[in-house]
């Protein structure tokens, strides 16, 4: 018992809470450019450009069946070969970005569709060109009808940022690992405190997104 509380030293919940902000400072920044890269490919799908739309969808479709992990490891160890080079915090930003992007154009693509027709058609009537249907009638209403899927996928990015323990990234799972690589006894402890850690980031993002989702409702 007392190995196991020894797991919960200072210095080792200092060095997690130290990951764990990396892990948020990461997640923050790729669920910022994914929302905005996202809403602009769903956008663009949505309206039905001649061959441009087509050729985003492939690109979404493609990137969409494809693991995350391996996106990781293009934008790390794939990019250098062609001249671009990303330290590792940049190349986790860029993958996950890319990842995301693609699962949210859907979301908004959907959303924007699930908005009844004749909200656009009396935007249309009442003087509106398409474009400002588009802002001011139909995205509204649109995301109102995402938040549960969007948040849904933001924590699943939240999740997804350990994949980067591969590349090395110093997030809370890879500096896990490192703890209970010097002592394999803190293994447990580690795990345990790991999904206590990932429980609250997710669970509180979670709780963020009903209340907003109750809020715009009502």
């Amino acid at each position: 018992m007392q190995d196991f509380l020894q797991a919960y030293s200072w210095i080792n919940m200092r060095f997690l809470l130290t990951g764990l902000w990396v892990t948020i400072e990461v997640s923050v920044i790729s669920i910022i450019f994914s929302f905005i890269i996202g809403s602009i490919l769903g956008v663009i799908r949505y309206m039905k450009v001649k061959y441009l739309s087509a050729i985003v969808g492939f690109i979404i479709d493609m990137i969409r069946n494809l693991p995350l992990l391996l996106i990781i490891f293009f934008t790390y160890f794939a990019l250098p070969r062609i001249g671009v080079h990303f330290n590792v915090t940049v190349s986790t930003i860029v993958a996950m970005t890319i990842f995301e992007s693609a699962m949210l154009a859907e979301i908004v693509r959907s959303g924007i569709k699930a908005v009844p027709k004749g909200q656009l058609e009396g935007a249309l009537s009442n003087g509106l060109n398409f474009y400002q249907a588009l802002w001011h009638i139909l995205l509204p209403q649109a995301y109102k009808k995402m938040i549960p899927p969007i948040v849904s996928q933001f924590v699943s990015l939240i999740k997804d940022t350990s994949l980067a323990t591969i590349i090395m990234l110093p997030e809370v799972t890879f500096r896990a690992q490192t703890i209970y690589a010097q002592k394999p006894m803190e293994i447990i402890p580690m795990f345990l405190m790991l999904a206590i850690l990932y429980f609250i980031l997710n669970f509180t993002i979670s709780q963020i997104g009903s209340y907003i989702d109750r809020r715009m409702v009502s």
